[in-house]
């Protein structure tokens, strides 16, 4: 008996110090002091354990804490009133963490241990192993506890349920007994692994793609820690952008065409005369209201009081659609970087959508992006072939996306936004591997099917995270398949218990890639330099090498040293005969790679070495201009010579001057019965015998005297005459 009270007398000082990590001393002497008071008066052995914490009391060691608890305190005061609270206490987990599956537990209805024995059952051995035990018991409590409360439709509006999923990622943090908080007091924050790995179990706050730019967009005046003021503000936000998208999709505007496909209207703009938005269609110019749904934008131009009927610009049809910025001006001039340009197969000219602004081109770049969501959306559905609940699933994560980009607008102290990277299926559109991504994403639905626990009556299954066609059909839209779910076995997120999941799996090494290029397009942007003159002087010392083996193969060419010229024509003609060209080339191939593995090791790790160029002299405005001119000259005649020989070639193959195009016929022919006659390797031995020895000691003479005679021959075929025509313009007019 004695052996019992000391081990609970140990156990107790082993609780109370977590639990003065927290705050929270005086519901912890009261608990342990209520529980084992009894079996100290029994045995004498416990008196000097009772004395000293008599002593703690009597010098109120506990009291200075009631008047500044921490956000836990008023739980654990009532965990220590509650008579089964030592039941549902789980060892494993940290008392945050206790606290955390508390709520959950209430929120279910179902007791912590029946809780702890269904993740038993449920769980592999792997999810169950004693090192992630606690983390993984909590995301199971988590997963369960969201499924059920996001079926509420204003459950954002809930501050309760705000504050529980931002203690979810507190207590995933430190889940384990052994495990303190790092940020102790009120001003607990979260970090990227916490938000990454609980907000995406709620898919209106974020998903496994997005999630960890948006928490750098959320923390970044912050320090990379997540405060919940942010974190409140932003779900405040989406709250108000569900509420706009129900209001304006359940409004009357467009509802004549919109009302066939169901259509949701996401975002509208120009209804604000500050703020309008032009329509420029060759040289015509109309304000009015543009509108994107989650199929279509639809532009209706402004008259004197009233809007004209909607021109509908389709984004879900295979039109081979290109939305991309553009610039504008007047009189067709291209000064403004404020438009969007949409162009599609269904229409005979693009359409350019203006937003005018006074500074910058914020509004430009928040259109561009929720529509090319829109369209790669549509795109990613058509590639895969993805039907039926699947497609709501897939569209409405492209919906859910501009939701959270509308709510991120709002704050205003955080700086410059990249729309992009917030929007999953743009930002697939840009990682390395996205194309991976969205081949997880459309295998998703097949894996989860094998994988997946069936659900619980609660409408979730513990071991996943909701889907996100769930999330939204919770929250009104998309009716028709959220029927559906539980047939279909929908309730299924991108998050497992314990697992990383394929989709997790990819995300995380585009994302690597992605840091690789981006150190990569640093050094890029570094070594960038201004001036024709400058990287002109740059590319000679890059080329380097390569013109240096350019000089030495035309001194042999040349035959300026015969002997070396001699052996290299031998081994040439060796090679080629003994059939041994591939092995040449492979060999070369392999020089080069040993080249490269030697450098590596002798290098010692150093620093690359900087290529190191002689800057020419500083040019002034007037001598750049003339240089540019000169190098336009320059290449205009190079076009010029080139269109001379394209010329004579179509006057010598449509015979426009027969004499010389039978002597070019009767070549052709010779070189015809040359290629039938004879095996590939002899022709090839005989265009470099002939090539290489034409300017030796032998041959120099003759082969002169051949070129001059072709070069004759060439300067006396007349080119093909062109005629040129100016197209004539037919633009619309207003």
């Amino acid at each position: 008996m004695g052996r019992d009270i000391s081990k609970s007398v140990v156990s107790f000082f082993f609780v109370l110090e977590k639990w003065e990590a927290i705050g929270v001393r005086v519901w912890a002497f009261a608990y342990v002091s209520d529980h084992i008071e009894v079996d100290i008066l029994e045995m004498a052995v416990a008196s000097k354990t009772r004395n000293m914490l008599e002593g703690l009391v009597r010098e109120g060691s506990f009291k200075w804490l009631i008047g500044n608890r921490t956000l836990f305190g008023e739980e654990f005061e009532e965990m220590g009133k509650s008579p089964s609270a030592p039941r549902n206490w789980i060892p494993e987990l940290s008392p945050i963490a206790n606290i955390v599956v508390r709520r959950c537990s209430k929120l279910l209805g179902t007791p912590t241990i029946e809780l702890q024995e269904s993740f038993d059952k449920e769980a592999s051995d792997s999810v169950k192993h004693p090192s992630v035990y606690a983390r993984n018991f909590l995301e199971y409590c988590c997963f369960r506890t969201l499924a059920l409360s996001l079926q509420v439709t204003s459950h954002l509006a809930d501050k309760k349920f705000r504050r529980l999923t931002y203690d979810m990622m507190v207590a995933w943090e430190t889940p384990g007994a052994s495990e303190s908080l790092v940020h102790e007091g009120e001003d607990v924050t979260v970090g990227v692994q916490a938000f990454s790995r609980i907000a995406p179990a709620v898919p209106i706050i974020a998903n496994v793609v997005i999630s960890e730019n948006l928490f750098e967009v959320l923390t970044g005046s912050t320090g990379g820690r997540l405060h919940f003021f942010v974190y409140d503000k932003y779900l405040t936000g989406l709250e108000r952008a569900i509420k706009k998208l129900k209001s304006q999709s359940e409004s009357s505007l467009l509802s004549g065409v919109r009302s066939s496909r169901g259509e949701k209207i996401l975002e509208v703009d120009g209804t604000v005369t500050t703020q309008p938005v032009l329509e420029h269609v060759g040289m015509s110019t109309w304000p009015g209201r543009l509108t994107l749904t989650d199929h279509a934008l639809y532009f209706e131009p402004l008259r004197m009081v009233s809007y004209d009927d909607a021109k509908k610009y389709d984004l879900s049809d295979d039109l081979k659609q290109i939305v991309k910025p553009e610039l504008t001006g007047p009189w067709g001039t291209r000064l403004f970087d404020k438009a969007i340009m949409y162009k599609s197969t269904s229409l005979l000219e693009p359409v350019v959508m203006e937003f005018p602004e006074l500074k910058g081109h914020a509004r430009r770049d928040y259109w561009l992006a929720v529509v090319r969501e829109i369209l790669y959306a549509h795109r990613f559905i058509k590639k895969f072939q993805i039907t039926a609940v699947e497609r709501d699933e897939a569209l409405s994560m492209a919906v859910l996306g501009v939701l959270r980009i509308q709510a991120i607008r709002e704050f205003s102290s955080l700086g410059p936004l990249h729309c992009e990277d917030l929007l999953m299926f743009n930002l697939c559109d840009q990682l390395p591997g996205g194309d991976l991504i969205l081949e997880a994403l459309a295998n998703r639905s097949s894996i989860r099917e094998l994988d997946r626990i069936n659900s619980c009556d609660d409408g979730g299954g513990g071991m996943y995270s909701i889907s996100s066609l769930a999330m939204i059909s919770n929250l009104g839209f998309f009716g028709s398949g959220s029927n559906n779910l539980n047939v279909a076995g929908l309730v299924v997120g991108e998050i497992a218990v314990g697992e990383i999941s394929s989709l997790e799996r990819v995300v995380k090494e585009s994302r690597n890639s992605y840091k690789k290029v981006v150190v990569a397009q640093a050094t890029v942007d570094e070594v960038k330099v201004d001036g024709i003159d400058t990287n002109m002087a740059v590319m000679k010392e890059l080329l380097f090498p390569l013109l240096e083996v350019g000089k030495w193969l035309l001194s042999l060419v040349y035959w300026d040293n015969p002997l070396h010229s001699s052996i290299f024509c031998l081994a040439i003609t060796y090679i080629i005969c003994r059939g041994l060209l591939g092995y040449s080339f492979a060999f070369g191939l392999v020089f080069l790679a040993v080249f490269m593995v030697l450098n590596k090791y002798f290098s010692g790790g150093k620093a690359f070495h900087e290529v190191k160029v002689i800057a020419p002299p500083a040019m002034n405005t007037m001598e750049q201009l003339l240089a540019v001119q000169n190098a336009i000259s320059q290449a205009e005649g190079y076009i010029q010579d080139t269109n001379i020989v394209l010329l004579k070639l179509r006057g010598l193959m449509m015979s426009i001057y027969p004499q010389a195009s039978e002597k070019f016929s009767v070549a052709l022919f010779l070189s015809a019965l040359v290629f039938i006659l004879l095996p590939s390797k002899y022709i090839l031995l005989m265009v470099f015998l002939e090539s290489f020895t034409r300017y030796s000691p032998l041959r120099k003479a003759s082969s002169e005297r051949w070129m001059r005679r072709l070069r004759e021959w060439w300067f006396s075929i007349p080119a093909a005459p062109v005629v040129l025509e100016r197209e004539k313009e037919d633009k619309k007019r207003k």
